[in-house]
């Protein structure tokens, strides 16, 4: 879970980098820190136990690719308001991880 949590953590911060960016016109900077949470997003997604996690396993999944999919529109579109729906999102998921962590150490 501590890993998990750490890689939140990173994508977040690249969250608000691509954020700045978008709205100091900072486009091809813009575009790496979107690609790297993307690419973040599907290294999440690609490490789910589909076979062990049931339904929670794959709510997870549609969910980071429903965050990609936004992503993907924010850097077409320019799209601040898309990022926050992201880090709003992920803020929760990962304030769980912090609960389940707490809760079983």
């Amino acid at each position: 879970m501590q890993l998990v949590l750490i890689l939140m953590d990173g994508l977040l911060d690249e969250l608000a980098r691509a954020r700045a960016h978008i709205e100091a016109r900072r486009y091809e900077m813009k575009a790496a820190s979107l690609d790297r949470t993307i690419e973040m997003l599907n290294g999440l997604s690609s490490a789910l136990d589909f076979e062990a996690g049931g339904d929670v396993v794959a709510n997870l999944a549609d969910l980071y690719d429903y965050c990609a999919e936004r992503l993907y529109q924010a850097g077409v579109q320019l799209d601040v308001t898309r990022i926050d729906e992201v880090i709003g999102l992920l803020t929760t998921l990962r304030e769980g991880w912090q609960g389940m962590q707490a809760r079983h150490g």
